[in-house]
């Protein structure tokens, strides 16, 4: 597994992040089993959020039940959660007061002092980015907060946080697999008429966070689309599965690792956020990290995926 330290930080985190959304009825040794795989593919980094699982911190405290790290062991691990939606509305709520409850909830039900990352769980329109600054001031100052990023946002709703926020946004969580990839796509089509492809919908995010060294971390990397099923095995992409599968079998890796691969390969040097409960595929995935896709293989799945190489 390759690591790098996150630029902003003084974090050293694998390029593939164990993301925890699904945990909340694993029973304490299946809970363990999977943090275990992650550990010995040489994942370092745990993804949290507030809303994950049933009822507020559902999934942090049943991770916080099960998994109870020495002082030692908490070091090994980046942790990192999310604040900032209201499920029951659903709205979005990036107030002074939300965002300290949220992080005060997290550590409880985690059973840690400090999280090493805190991200803004998408764009809240009504934000006061006074506000953001102020709690991420005394969450710093406390030391509750080492370090803090966004998710799904874009560059002009970045910029109006740095204007007031003192830290650096360093990480901004974005939607990204092969199939769903307008943020890598619309580049490699601009300014061609008629093409849907060519339309800007995050106003060059990928490249904002490139010039402003902001790690994306993609979630969702084996979904099709927005939570519409996986492509991996699919019927509906027949020709992008048998690219993977070819490419997979002359490397030597599940075609999982191909699907990272394929994130991983991009010089923003972006983190894969896994979603599964199987250490199994977290094994499998993790791989992905070491397979180093030419060009030419790079762009054949955009091909095959469907987008438009002019």
């Amino acid at each position: 597994m390759r690591t790098f330290t996150m630029p902003g930080t003084e974090l050293a985190v694998s390029d593939v992040v164990l993301g925890l959304m699904r945990i909340q009825h694993l029973g304490d040794q299946q809970l363990r089993a999977l943090v275990s795989a992650a550990g010995d593919a040489g994942i370092t980094v745990l993804d949290h959020a507030d809303i994950y699982g049933d009822g507020l911190h559902g999934c942090e405290r049943r991770f916080g039940e099960a998994i109870k790290f020495s002082s030692s062991e908490r070091e090994r691990w980046v942790i990192q959660s999310k604040a900032g939606i209201v499920p029951q509305g659903p709205y979005f709520d990036h107030s002074y007061e939300h965002i300290m409850a949220t992080v005060h909830g997290s550590l409880d039900a985690l059973g840690t002092d400090y999280l090493d990352l805190l991200l803004l769980h998408r764009p809240d329109a009504l934000v006061e980015p006074e506000e953001v600054a102020r709690a991420f001031d005394e969450l710093e100052a406390a030391g509750k907060v080492r370090t803090f990023g966004v998710s799904n946002h874009t560059p002009r709703q970045i910029e109006l946080l740095r204007r007031y926020v003192r830290q650096p946004i360093v990480a901004n969580q974005m939607q990204l697999s092969i199939t769903h990839a307008p943020m890598v796509a619309q580049g490699l089509a601009a300014n061609m008429q008629g093409l849907p492809q060519s339309v800007s919908r995050d106003d060059g995010v990928l490249d904002y966070c490139r010039l402003h060294d902001i790690t994306v971390q993609a979630w969702s990397p084996f979904q099709a689309g927005f939570f519409d099923g996986p492509f991996l095995g699919s019927e509906r992409y027949p020709e992008l599965n048998a690219v993977i599968d070819r490419i997979a079998a002359d490397r030597r890796v599940p075609p999982e690792a191909i699907a990272v691969a394929w994130i991983t390969r991009h010089p923003a040097r972006m983190q894969v956020v896994l979603g599964t409960t199987s250490p199994e595929r977290v094994a499998a995935a993790a791989l992905g990290s070491e397979v180093r896709l030419t060009r030419a293989e790079w762009y054949e799945l955009v091909r095959a995926a469907g987008y438009t190489v002019p």
